[in-house]
C-alpha cells in the first residue's frame, strides 16, 4: 500500500522531475516507510512506500527490470501473488524480491495488459516500457485504489490523490459545473472521469489505459459482470445460495490475510464487520486486534454502537480497542480530516474513519473492513421500493437523490447550473445499460460500480491512508461480487435487506448483531449543526473566497443558517454540511 505519482511528456521533452518530487512528497502519509524517484527522458516516476509485503529494500520502488525493459510504481496488494509467482517461475521468470510488485511487473511482461484479469486484489499502477516509451496505467475492478490524472498541452501527470496533483503546479482549478451538479444531486458522488475540478480527472475502475509517446490514449475496460440469473442455478434453494455466499466470503477473508505484518479489523458492531471477525477466528487467528469508535450523543441521537462491538469482541476473544471522541475533540480534527480528502466527501463517516485510523495506526498496519456489503447484497432502504418499479430511473432518483433539478436551480448561484439535468441523465444511462435483469439488479449494479467507488470506498482509502494504514475490503472480492450478482433479488431483500448474507452470518456470529436496526458511524454533531460547528460553517460560506465564487444563492444559505436541522436530505444528511464541506475543501486546497 503506497502512493504513486509521475509525469509523461508527450512532446519528447524531459519530464519535470521537480514537479514529480512535489507530488511524491505530498503523498508521504500514504507511504511513511520509504520514498523513491526515477526519471528517464520524457518519463518520471515517484513512489512513497508502506511496507506490508517483503519488508526488505529489494521491494523498493520505483522498481525496474533492466532485462525486461520495464519500470513500475504500484499501489495496493495482489492477494494471489504467490500463486502468480509460481506460474511465472514455471514460464522461466526469475525474481529478485519476494513481494507482489515484482509479480505485477513480470505478469505484464508475460500477459500484457490482460494480466490485470488474473489479479485478485486492489491496485493502481503505472508501468513504463523502455523501448517503446509507452505508459500503461491500470486500476482495480472497484477503484479501491485511486488514480488521478491531469492533462496539459505537452504532458500527462498522475498521482494517488488530487491534492498531490495540485502540488505539481499548473493545474486548472476551475470548478466543473457538471461535477458540481453531481455533488449536489447524487449524494456528493462525482463519477469518473470527472472530479470537482475541470483540470483533474480520474481513471475509471476496471480500466487499463495505454499512452504512447505522442499522447495517443487507448482505454480498455476489462470487467463488467452481468446482473442476471444463470440457467444452471435455477434449482438452487435459499440454503444453497447461503452456503455459496459463506464459502465465497471465507475465501475472500482468507485471501486478505496475506501480509508480512499482523492484520486487524475495523469493528463497527454491524453484521458485516462482525462476520469478518468471526471468519478470521474460524481461520484460527488468535489475538486478533479489533477497533471501534463512538461519539457524543446529539439531538437525542446515539453516537456509538459499543454494545454490539463489545459483544463480538467477547464472543471471539479479540484484543479490542474502543475509542470515544468527545465533542470538543471532534471539531479540532475536522480540518485535518478535510485535508485528507482527495475530493469533497460529505458523509459523516469520514471523521469517524479518520480518527479511528489515527488510533489503529498506533497498533497495526493492516485491517479488514466491511465496506461494500450493503451495495453488493442489497442492504439499503431504497432497494425494496424498486422491486415493483415500472420506471427505475425516476424511482431511484426519488429515493436516492438529495434534491431535484428544479430545487437545485433555486439553490445554485448564477452561472453554475448546467443546461440539462446531467445527474439524472448519467444515472439513467447507467441504470438502463444492458445485462441487468430487474430494477433491483439495475440499482445494485449502479451502486456497486459507481456510488460505492466514489463514496464508501474512496472514504475508507483516504482516511486510512492519511495515517499509513492499509484497509482491505473482502466484500469487494470480485468473485464474491460476481456470485452475488446472480442471486435472485428477493433473497437479498429478505429480512429487511441482505437476507442471504444474514442467513450466512447466522452460522458464524451471534444473532443479536444480525437482528437489529441497521447502524453506521453516527456523528450527530455534523447532522444537527449548532454552536461552534455552526460558527465554523457560517464563517466558511460567508468568507470573501466563498462570496467571490458564488456557488450558492445567499437566500438559500440564510435559510440553512437559520434552521440547519430543518434541512435534512432524503438520505439523512445535512444540507448545510453538504454545502459547507465543499467550500471548506476548496479553501483547504487553496482554491
Amino acid at each position: 500500500m503506497c502512493g504513486i505519482a509521475g509525469e509523461m511528456r508527450t512532446d519528447r521533452g524531459l519530464a519535470d522531475v521537480a514537479a514529480v518530487a512535489r507530488m511524491t512528497e505530498a503523498l508521504a502519509p500514504r507511504g511513511p516507510d520509504g520514498a523513491g524517484l526515477f526519471a528517464q527522458g520524457s518519463v518520471a516516476l515517484g513512489h512513497r512506500r508502506l511496507k506490508i509485503i517483503d519488508l526488505s529494500n529489494k521491494a523498493g520502488q520505483p522498481m525496474h527490470d533492466a532485462a525486461l525493459g520495464l519500470s513500475i510504481v504500484f499501489n495496493g496488494c495482489i492477494y494471489n501473488y504467490p500463486e502468480l509467482r509460481s506460474d511465472l517461475e514455471a514460464k522461466g521468470y526469475s525474481f529478485f524480491s519476494t513481494g507482489d510488485t515484482e509479480v505485477v511487473l513480470k505478469a505484464y511482461h508475460a500477459w500484457g495488459e490482460a494480466c490485470v484479469e488474473r489479479f485478485h486484489g486492489m491496485f493502481a499502477f503505472a508501468l513504463v516500457e523502455r523501448e517503446s516509451g509507452t505508459l500503461v496505467l491500470a486500476r482495480d475492478r472497484f477503484g479501491i485504489k485511486p488514480l488521478y490524472y491531469a492533462e496539459t498541452e505537452n504532458a500527462l501527470r498522475f498521482a494517488s490523490s488530487l491534492p498531490a496533483l495540485l502540488r505539481s503546479g499548473g493545474i486548472d482549478t476551475e470548478i466543473d459545473r457538471e461535477a458540481l451538479h453531481n455533488y449536489m444531486t447524487f449524494h456528493a458522488v462525482v463519477p469518473p472521469p470527472r472530479t470537482i475540478l475541470k483540470g483533474v480527472r480520474k481513471l475509471p475502475p476496471a480500466t487499463t489505459r495505454r499512452v504512447t509517446p505522442d499522447g495517443t490514449i487507448t482505454d480498455r475496460v476489462y470487467w463488467q459482470p452481468p446482473y442476471e440469473r444463470r440457467a444452471a442455478d435455477s434449482g438452487l434453494t435459499a440454503d444453497d445460495w447461503r452456503d455459496r455466499v459463506l464459502e465465497a466470503l471465507r475465501t475472500a477473508v482468507r485471501r486478505r490475510m496475506v501480509a508480512d505484518v499482523p492484520v486487524g479489523v475495523l469493528l463497527s458492531g454491524g453484521v458485516d464487520s462482525s462476520l469478518i471477525v468471526g471468519l478470521l477466528a474460524e481461520e484460527g487467528q488468535t489475538g486478533l486486534k479489533t477497533f471501534s469508535i463512538g461519539f457524543e450523543e446529539a439531538n437525542e441521537e446515539k453516537g456509538d454502537e459499543f454494545v454490539y462491538s463489545d459483544l463480538i469482541a467477547r464472543t471471539f476473544d479479540t484484543d479490542h480497542h474502543k475509542i470515544f471522541v468527545p465533542s470538543e475533540n471532534l471539531i479540532g480534527a475536522l480540518p485535518d480530516t478535510i485535508a485528507a480528502m482527495s475530493e469533497p466527501m460529505v458523509s459523516y463517516d469520514n471523521i469517524g474513519f479518520f480518527l479511528l485510523s489515527r488510533e489503529v495506526a498506533k497498533h497495526i498496519k493492516v485491517v479488514q473492513s466491511g465496506q461494500g456489503a450493503d451495495e453488493v447484497f442489497g442492504g439499503y432502504h431504497w432497494y425494496p421500493p424498486l422491486a415493483a418499479s415500472n420506471d427505475v430511473v425516476s424511482d431511484y432518483a426519488r429515493v436516492f437523490f438529495d434534491r431535484t433539478n428544479e430545487t437545485l436551480r433555486r439553490q445554485l448561484g448564477d452561472g453554475w447550473m448546467p443546461d440539462t439535468d446531467v445527474s439524472r441523465d448519467l444515472v439513467a444511462e447507467r441504470l438502463m445499460a444492458p445485462n441487468a435483469a430487474t430494477p433491483v439488479d439495475r440499482a445494485l449494479r449502479l451502486d456497486s460500480h459507481v456510488m460505492l467507488v466514489d463514496d464508501p470506498v474512496k472514504r475508507v482509502d483516504n482516511m486510512t491512508m492519511a495515517w499509513g494504514l492499509e484497509a482491505r475490503v473482502p466484500f469487494l472480492d470480485h468473485e464474491l461480487v460476481e456470485l452475488a450478482a446472480t442471486i435472485p433479488p428477493d433473497l437479498k431483500l429478505a429480512s429487511g435487506g441482505k437476507g442471504v448474507l444474514k442467513d450466512a452470518a447466522r452460522l458464524v456470529v451471534p444473532s443479536e448483531v444480525i437482528d437489529r436496526k441497521k447502524g453506521y458511524f453516527p456523528v450527530p454533531q455534523l447532522k444537527y449543526i449548532s454552536g461552534p460547528y455552526l460558527e465554523m460553517v457560517r464563517d466558511a460560506l460567508t468568507s470573501q473566497k466563498a462570496r467571490e465564487r458564488g456557488l450558492f444563492r445567499k437566500d438559500y444559505l440564510e435559510q440553512l443558517f437559520a434552521n440547519p436541522a430543518d434541512h435534512i436530505t432524503p438520505l439523512r444528511g445535512s444540507e448545510l454540511w453538504q454545502v459547507a464541506l465543499l467550500e471548506l475543501w476548496l479553501q483547504t486546497n487553496r482554491i
